[in-house]
Order: C-alpha cells, then sequence, then structure tokens
C-alpha cells in the first residue's frame, strides 16, 4: 500500500513538473525544457524537487 501511495506522489510530481515546464515557464529555452522534462522522469520526485528549487522563476 506504501508503495502505491509513492508511486501516485511520484507520478503527480513528474506531470506537475512536465505541465509547468511546457505551459508556465516560457522563460526557458527549449533545450532546457527537454532537460527539465528529461530530470523529472528520470529522477523523479528527486528532478521535481531540484525543478522547483532551481528552475522554476
Amino acid at each position: 500500500m506504501l508503495e502505491a501511495i509513492w508511486g501516485l506522489i511520484v507520478l503527480i510530481s513528474v506531470i506537475w513538473v512536465i505541465y509547468d515546464v511546457v505551459t508556465q515557464n516560457k522563460g526557458l529555452t527549449s533545450v532546457m525544457k527537454v532537460v527539465w522534462i528529461l530530470a523529472a522522469l528520470i529522477f523523479g520526485i528527486l528532478g521535481a524537487i531540484a525543478y522547483y528549487f532551481l528552475g522554476k522563476k
């Protein structure tokens, strides 16, 4: 049960990063958008946390 909850949290965080990068963060170049999306997909919640503190303006 705990694994399912954690998996849902990771999925929501990745979806949030993808949504925010594509629709909200217009200051990023196309390359940086791809980098942040890949970071979120590969690193999951850690990628989302890094995006929140480093990439979000």
